[in-house]
């Protein structure tokens, strides 16, 4: 009796067994991000592209929604990181803002889709304590160091929240022309300490 070879199990009857599934599916939904969009993700799509069941990923996200959260803190932990070490409070105000802001920008323009996906989580109303804790450790972050310098007196006085609103558009405004094509990403990065500088000085002649 010969013995037919048995088949191997598709990915949707395939026992769960990964080394690190929630790494893998979200550098998977990270990619699909980039290429297709947020609309494009799926749980079970990246279940068959990490080789796992399609019931696998529920032991990391019991939903799309927690999915997209978790993309999303991912991103600021990240952002967070580049922040951080990139700024220095011993610098003047107007380096240390340069050198932050070119942080941000540099984070902006390589991850356009994460960051879009990032403010758009920090608003829907199952946001949870850990994304408001994230953001307050990246855009909380700008706004102290603008703060700190009003105690200073090394700019306007104000409410710190709306001028770092403002910082943080124009910042924004210039990441969208870079990630648009409008203006070279070099050119964004090279243009930051004119930006800086124009931002504390104005563009009113002296």
């Amino acid at each position: 009796m010969v013995r037919m070879p048995a088949s191997r199990p598709t990915p949707e009857s395939r026992p769960y067994h990964h080394g690190d599934l929630r790494s893998t599916l979200l550098a998977g939904a990270e990619r699909t991000l980039r290429e297709k969009g947020a609309g494009a993700l799926s749980l079970r799509e990246l279940a068959r592209e990490a080789g796992v069941s399609h019931a696998a990923p529920g032991r990391h996200f019991k939903d799309k929604q927690a999915l997209l959260n978790a993309l999303a803190l991912d991103g600021y932990d990240r952002l967070g990181q580049a922040l951080e070490g990139a700024d220095d409070p011993t610098l003047p105000l107007e380096k240390r803002l340069t050198a932050l802001a070119r942080a941000y920008l540099a984070f902006s323009i390589d991850n356009a889709e994460l960051l879009e996906l990032m403010y758009a989580r920090k608003h829907e109303p199952d946001a949870s304590e850990q994304m408001a804790a994230a953001v307050d450790r990246t855009v909380g972050s700008l706004e102290r160091v603008i703060a700190d310098a009003q105690e200073r007196g090394e700019i306007i006085a104000g409410d710190p929240q709306h001028l770092t609103l403002l910082t943080g558009a124009t910042l924004q405004g210039i990441a969208s022309f870079a990630a648009g094509g409008m203006l070279a990403p070099e050119a964004a990065l090279a243009g930051t300490e004119e930006f800086v500088h124009l931002l504390l000085h104005g563009l009113k002649p002296r």
